[in-house]
């Protein structure tokens, strides 16, 4: 019972930072209506960013992450005001082909300034563990869960109890009504993106320390964020959370205790969650099926 429980708690950590990221991808996919396939990407490009200031620069490795939250925050809206929104007038498809135009372009930015070369990052966390009711936990798997937590948690506040998170919520979900009564949606979409971008950076920075830094960093993490997002609901914020939590243990039990799964298998695994839930239930876990007249 130690073992699993242990195994529980490193899926729950692993499973963070897929919802991380799977709740980006719900911010988008609200606002927008698409999968925004470039989020990896810059997630990629944000890591790269803090890497070079802890370890070119110097600086430590709290204050690295903030400046690198607020730069991953600028560059999601300006991608927005200057990329996304030109397109957006087109069909949905055209912004798709937009989002993967930019996952190319941004790997090509990253490997011309950093090459291809792996690197290791220092994680933020000490590496020792503690013993809690007889299961001995990682303190790297206690502090990314905290900091995952504390950051939907920030985001949860701002959008239930602040103005700007009223106005992002009804731009989000009504733009036609919410352009009425003098909300700028076109603005409120902007900080959406940015919004998601910050997330990204956050699953990034937390995932780096322990499967290493390339161009390629979060290409796997991204499939396990879209099956958590469309377990959850691709369009629910709580189906990200939890979407990615069921799949992050999941996947950690799988790959410990079924042995033709592994480690090497798990991506397989992350794709038939995908499948199945979209022949079984396409609107996930906490998702709405919409119902047009036609």
């Amino acid at each position: 019972m130690a073992d699993f429980m242990q195994q529980v708690v490193a899926g729950l950590a692993s499973g963070s930072i897929y919802a991380s990221l799977a709740l980006a991808l719900v911010l988008i996919h609200r606002a927008t209506g698409v999968i925004n396939f470039a989020q990896g990407e810059m997630a990629t490009l944000s890591t790269y960013i803090a890497w070079t200031l802890t370890t070119n620069h110097g600086w430590a490795y709290w204050p690295a992450f903030a400046f690198t939250l607020g730069a991953s925050f600028v560059g999601g809206a300006a991608i927005h005001q200057g990329i996304i929104r030109p397109n957006e007038k087109g069909s949905v498809l055209r912004v798709v082909i937009v989002t993967i135009g930019l996952l190319l372009a941004i790997n090509g930015l990253v490997i011309l300034i950093w090459s291809g070369e792996v690197r290791a990052v220092q994680s933020p966390f000490p590496s020792g563990t503690i013993e809690l009711g007889g299961v001995v936990v990682s303190l790297q798997d206690i502090g990314t869960i905290a900091v995952v937590l504390g950051t939907v948690v920030v985001l949860w506040l701002m959008f239930q109890y602040t103005k700007i998170g009223l106005a992002m919520r009804a731009a989000a979900v009504n733009p036609a009504e919410a352009r009425l009564v003098g909300v700028r949606v076109t603005w409120m979409l902007s900080l959406g993106w940015g919004l998601a971008a910050v997330l990204g950076a956050v699953a990034g920075m937390l995932a780096a320390p322990s499967i290493f830094l390339d161009p390629n960093l979060m290409a796997a993490l991204l499939i396990y964020a879209f099956a958590a997002a469309v377990l959850g609901g691709i369009d629910s914020p709580v189906g990200a959370i939890v979407g990615g939590l069921i799949l992050g243990v999941g996947l950690n039990l799988i790959g410990t205790y079924v042995d033709f799964v592994g480690a090497d298998l798990r991506l397989p695994v992350a794709l038939l969650v995908i499948l199945v839930v979209l022949l079984v239930k396409p609107s996930g876990i906490f998702g709405r099926s919409e119902v047009k007249r036609v």
